[in-house]
């Protein structure tokens, strides 16, 4: 007779899983200290730019991107969520004042995160896009402008298998810093895996 494992120690197995998928040379990702509120069970990774010339050069745009990963698990579900799983990323980076100047930003960095959605299973897709700039006065008046760029945005997942939405995270990610896709079907060539704590 099989013994079946408690919530916790399933929703263990999936998130660790995590740790073993390579991603993009452009970025390096770590565990992290989870939120203690938002479920009884969380898992979080953190994603910033390699700077550190072990990968191909990156732009100093691209040397600003972060962003955060967030499972949160809850064995009893939440209505909101619609099931016991939800995802919760945050992405940001500095852009060129000129993509700041259009006036659809908004709209086309939320786009990012619907496109890299598309034919993936998910429910109850959220999220805002945070758009600042800056403007130097007086002795730094030479310096140019500059501008961030912010998306938070979750959603369910509808399928048990959590490693497909860590490649999204990090697809929107590179989207934001500018960087090219990675054709489908080519793998990832000297990806990264997440760093143990």
């Amino acid at each position: 007779m099989h013994s079946v494992p408690a919530p916790h120690e399933a929703f263990e197995t999936r998130v660790q899983a995590l740790l073993d998928v390579p991603i993009r040379p452009e970025f390096s990702i770590e565990q992290a200290p989870s939120p203690q509120r938002l479920a009884p069970h969380a898992f979080t990774l953190t994603a910033d730019a390699v700077t550190d010339g072990s990968s191909a050069s990156v732009g100093a745009h691209v040397e600003s991107a972060s962003g955060r990963f967030v499972v949160l698990h809850d064995p009893d579900g939440v209505d909101e969520w619609e099931a016991n799983d939800r995802i919760v990323i945050f992405a940001r980076c500095d852009v060129e004042p000129e993509l700041l100047a259009d006036p659809l930003i908004h709209e086309v960095a939320w786009s990012w995160v619907t496109e890299a959605l598309d034919n993936h299973e998910v429910a109850q897709l959220g999220g805002t896009v945070t758009v600042s700039s800056g403007t130097s006065f007086g002795s730094m008046v030479e310096r140019p402008g500059d501008g961030l760029v912010e998306i938070r945005a979750s959603w369910t997942p509808l399928e048990d298998d959590l490693t497909i939405h860590l490649s999204l995270w990090i697809e929107i990610l590179a989207t934001l810093a500018g960087l090219p896709p990675v054709p489908a079907g080519v793998a990832t060539v000297g990806g990264r895996r997440a760093t143990h704590t």
